[in-house]
């Protein structure tokens, strides 16, 4: 089953759908948190009134993100096979950062850019939506606090990383265990502005329940910009996978019905024609962007200079 949310008449209203082209919305007090939180219950429910409700067009929707206020958008740095040569030194687990739910933008919105930004570029991904929550979850179980999947494009900001990145000495205890201090010569870069700025999280449109996935690691992943196949990859590509990756962030988070997690970036380059997702500067050449998922369907914005 697919469900989204759509704007009709300034309320929001879940969306599912009856096929490729057409979706049946349900009753305006039903919201996606409310699903989720109860999906045991409900989804009998929904499966009914997705058989029984007057169908409307898909291309005829205004969508939302798909959980338009998640509690945490945890996102999954440098998760590909593709970044192995890259890395030069690391964590052997997964490094996260969060976007923040203003971030959002639904299906077929205008990501809104700013000539000051610099480059900004596409980073297509899956998305795990959180179903039960909890902490301290075991990888054993883990999969069984999937309520789905999703595609988030993860725009970034290397001009905004640069600005925001510091070259300092960080104050340590004195490594020889004596009295007093020393200075450690340190980089970082803090990523609220380059990952979270307003419009840095196209999402959607639709969630593909746990059931209609079988496998999360065996899905295709493209990128096209202005009908051009810039990468063509595939989420079995991910190097810690979605079990594992529940099972570690929740030992230090709780996670809760609702949250998402982007798994990383795929980045492998289309065989005809594609190119660095890095050389796709959406502010200089502009959009339409899309992300396609198999078996979840193709997430698409426009780009706007405000």
């Amino acid at each position: 089953m697919k469900l989204g949310t759509v704007q009709q008449d300034g309320a929001a209203r879940v969306a599912v759908a009856v096929d490729d082209e057409r979706a049946v919305l349900l009753d305006p007090g039903l919201t996606m948190s409310g699903l989720i939180g109860d999906w045991a219950t409900a989804w009998p429910a929904v499966e009914l009134a997705a058989t029984a409700g007057q169908p409307v067009p898909v291309g005829a929707l205004q969508w939302l993100p798909p959980v338009p206020r998640p509690g945490k958008v945890i996102c999954i740095a440098l998760n590909n096979s593709a970044n192995v040569d890259r890395i030069m030194s690391g964590p052997k687990h997964p490094a996260a950062f969060t976007k923040p739910a203003s971030s959002l933008l639904g299906h077929g919105q205008p990501i809104r850019l700013r000539k000051e930004y610099g480059r900004v570029h596409p980073e297509p991904e899956l998305a795990v939506v959180i179903g039960a929550g909890g902490a301290d979850i075991t990888r054993a179980a883990a999969i069984d606090h999937v309520f789905g999947y999703t595609i988030i494009n993860d725009l970034t900001s290397p001009t905004m990383r640069a600005e925001d990145t510091f070259h300092y000495r960080a104050i340590h205890p004195r490594s020889d265990g004596g009295e007093g201090i020393e200075y450690v010569d340190t980089w970082v870069s803090y990523p609220g502005r380059y990952k979270g700025a307003d419009g840095f999280g196209p999402i959607g449109p639709w969630i593909a329940t746990a059931d209609s996935v079988p496998d999360p690691h065996d899905l295709t992943v493209s990128c096209v910009h202005q009908g051009r196949l810039v990468t063509a990859d595939s989420t079995a590509n991910l190097m810690h996978k979605v079990d594992d990756v529940i099972a570690f962030m929740s030992s230090y988070m709780t996670l809760e019905p609702g949250d998402i997690i982007a798994m990383g970036t795929a980045l492998k380059p289309s065989a005809t024609g594609g190119s660095a997702i890095q050389n796709v500067n959406l502010v200089a050449l502009g959009g339409p962007i899309e992300v396609t998922i198999s078996g979840i369907g193709t997430l698409s914005n426009p780009v706007e200079l405000r």
